[in-house]
């Protein structure tokens, strides 16, 4: 009997911190929502543009920047897509590893004076980072060398599908702003849409609404590693600190840390939603569509962000609260883990109890459960949760794919229960010296036009 009873203080428990917690992340989200929805009914939309803004032509020299590790399947087509759809004056700089030549052969097939293959001299894989630096030194001396002045860098990944109007949207704002990012609108197959609807329904919800947020109260702009354009004079800022490095090869994710530097720098960014005769100006691509793969790639965000990047990027200014705030939403996502793993073993051990009371006939020695009040607060925050998610996906793929989001939350939990151990073993050995890898995931390419694009 001790022993029931003692399961019976440890569901208790477990339950209250398990609820406790929950309330503070549902809180959290919803001061964001509501800083959303004040901004639309005041009518402030930030950036806008209209196609009419938009030059025919971009006036500016252009360099995109593709880094790849065994993407001989996918680079070809990526670079083919590309260089049919976008319009300016730009060259596509590929960076590859010294060790992976059928992606060189996959990139010397696209025969096109536009396009600069980059051999990377260390044998590969070393960090995604590493790559976009050979590709910065090539771009500054092909500068020299032709006597040209790159105005802005473009980064992309070998799997996306660039749209025809990211560079003259771009064009149109670098004399505004030094760093522009686009939105990241994920590719849904029928049949796999479990796992990748998973991030289509994250991005849909983070850059149609907290990067909207993030940057109207100015707190820096992390950068999601596609779809973005950098001044080159921002890049030569932080290369200057560096000694001529403009990314940082030690870390995994290297897109938001250059976000956050590029803020604490002042230089000014800005996230575009621009909706135009082609519709929204976003990049596509496939997202992992197995388990394995998505927590991989999950435990490297969560590595990168949660853990390492906190060691590179600390906090903002102490002026800066809101800057504050949107860092701790960054970083809570191995907290939020913590929290979701007790509650998911208090609704077990809750169960267990119940059990073990109806068999032995003895009444509970203590109330399991916490006070009505904060598991009613939960439920409504929960069911909250729900309908801004499904009203995103909704807005982004349509109803039939919104209607299978309370699953697909599910399955995200899943997936970052799985992420976070190996998250903090990644974290852990990187802690102890040893230097971080690329671990990428096996990427596909749309077989265009059919495959839903942007």
């Amino acid at each position: 009997m001790q022993a029931l009873a003692g399961l019976e203080v440890a569901a208790r428990e477990l339950m209250l911190f398990a609820a406790v917690g929950l309330l503070v992340g549902g809180v959290d989200d919803l001061l964001l929502d509501l800083l959303f929805l004040i901004r639309r009914l005041l009518g402030l939309r930030g950036v806008r543009l209209t196609d009419a803004a938009l030059p025919a032509t971009p006036r500016c020299r252009v360099a995109i920047f593709v880094p790849t590790w065994r993407e001989r399947h996918v680079i070809e087509p990526m670079l083919r897509t590309l260089l049919a759809r976008v319009v300016g004056d730009y060259r596509v700089f590929v960076a590859v590893y010294q060790n992976d030549p059928d992606t060189a052969a996959a990139v010397r097939a696209v025969a096109d004076a536009r396009v600069r293959l980059v051999i990377n001299p260390h044998a590969g894989p070393t960090t995604k980072a590493d790559n976009l630096n050979q590709l910065w030194h090539a771009m500054l001396a092909a500068d020299a060398r032709e006597g040209v002045a790159t105005r802005m860098v473009v980064l992309h990944d070998a799997e996306d599908v660039a749209h025809p109007d990211e560079l003259r949207v771009f064009d149109a704002l670098i004399d505004r702003f030094d760093v522009i990012q686009l939105p990241v609108q994920p590719l849904v197959r029928d049949g796999v849409a479990l796992i990748a609807g998973t991030y289509a329904d994250a991005f849909a919800e983070s850059h149609g609404k907290t990067l909207v947020v993030r940057a109207a109260l100015g707190a820096g702009l992390p950068l999601a590693g596609v779809g973005c354009a950098i001044a080159t004079d921002a890049l030569r800022a932080i290369a200057a600190a560096r000694g001529g490095i403009a990314f940082d090869p030690g870390c995994l994710v290297e897109d938001y840390v250059a976000g956050l530097r590029l803020a604490e720098l002042r230089f000014r960014a800005a996230f575009v939603r621009h909706h135009g005769a082609r519709g929204l100006v976003a990049i596509g691509e496939f997202f992992p569509d197995t388990f394995g793969a998505a927590i991989r790639q999950k435990a490297r965000w969560m590595a990168g962000i949660a853990l390492a990047g906190w060691d590179r990027t600390g906090w903002s200014r102490p002026s800066h609260l809101l800057d504050h705030w949107m860092r701790w939403r960054d970083r809570r996502a191995l907290l939020a883990v913590v929290v979701l793993t007790a509650a998911y073993l208090a609704a077990l051990l809750y169960g267990v109890v119940l059990g073990l009371l109806a068999w032995t006939g003895r009444a509970p020695v203590t109330t399991i459960s916490p006070p009505g009040g904060l598991l009613g607060g939960n439920m409504a925050l929960l069911g909250w949760r729900m309908a801004v998610r499904v009203a995103f996906s909704w807005r982004a793929y349509g109803w039939r794919h919104a209607i299978g989001v309370p699953v697909r939350f599910v399955v995200g939990n899943a997936i970052d229960l799985a992420a976070a151990p190996l998250a903090l073993k990644r974290y852990a050995q990187t802690w102890r010296g040893a230097p971080p890898v690329w671990d990428k995931t096996d990427h596909v390419f749309p077989d265009l036009p059919e495959a839903v694009a942007p």
